[in-house]
């Protein structure tokens, strides 16, 4: 289940809900801002319009690759129309959208990733969308000076009981090498790509293996891990501009990742840092 937290913005509580590392903000939430009591009405109505599908259908196809453009278009040829009407729910089915997030029931409601709901709180209120930036931001700092704090407390933790890794240790802290079905795989997101790369599993398949955890499969990662995955991250822009395709990307990518690690795990430098 993501985990809500909650904002109070101009006297409207906003719910924000975290999913795999984004955050995704309550649009009903937001729409109570101008209509208390039918705050789907706002939402569809903004949704009618024809910049917005030009919005979140840019927003789909830069960050969705399995966004239906073809769908798409036809939404955005219609828009604007009289007659034409746009929910989303209908949204999302047609054009296989992920930016977008609407469930009934109880708790359920309608999100969007934080982009594209700091768009529609412009179009709701240009002051209220500054507001709720302002609010959100506060919220994100707060969660960062408590990560720290925990982050630090966990090193200082793991100072005071170092031993030195056993020969079992460090072959598990070893990147496997991908197979080619784990290779040819498309992943959503460049994190993903980079996580495959050095620890062998998606965001979610770590997750769905941790679900009591408190925090992602980075915040777990060891010191050695940690500065193998910095890297990684410049490399892959490299490889990105030289036009290189997902699939080749990742097999070099975990093929640093291994020699790297196999290096790290026997300098006694990144000992004398834990």
């Amino acid at each position: 289940m993501p985990k809500n937290k909650t904002i109070l913005v101009k006297g409207t509580e906003i719910t924000i809900s975290n999913r795999g590392e984004k955050d995704y903000i309550s649009l009903t939430d937001i729409a109570k801002y101008r209509n208390s009591v039918e705050p789907f009405s706002v939402i569809n109505n903004w949704m009618r319009s024809k910049s917005t599908i030009d919005f979140i259908g840019l927003w789909e196809t830069l960050n969705n690759p399995g966004f239906k453009p073809i769908e798409f278009e036809r939404f955005r040829n219609e828009a604007g129309n009289n007659y034409f009407v746009l929910s989303p729910q209908r949204w999302i089915e047609s054009t296989n959208a992920i930016g977008i997030i609407s469930k009934s029931g109880r708790y359920g409601g309608t999100f969007a990733h934080k982009d594209i709901a700091f768009e529609f709180a412009s179009w709701i209120s240009s002051e209220f969308k500054l507001y709720l930036i302002t609010e959100f931001q506060r919220l994100k700092d707060d969660e960062n000076s408590r990560l720290n704090l925990e982050w630090n407390l966990q090193r200082t933790l793991a100072k005071i009981n170092y031993r030195i890794h056993t020969d079992a240790i460090k072959e598990n802290l070893f990147p496997a090498a991908l197979s080619k079905s784990q290779i040819n795989l498309v992943y959503a997101s460049e994190a993903d790509l980079l996580n495959m790369a050095l620890f062998g599993k998606t965001a979610k398949q770590w997750r769905d293996k941790n679900p009591d955890s408190d925090g992602n499969v980075r915040d777990f990662a060891t010191i050695e891990q940690l500065v193998v995955l910095s890297n990684l991250e410049s490399i892959n822009a490299i490889l990105i501009q030289q036009g290189l395709s997902q699939s080749t990307r990742l097999q070099q990518l975990n093929a640093v990742a291994i020699t790297q690690m196999t290096s790290l795990i026997n300098n006694s430098n990144i000992k004398k840092l834990k």
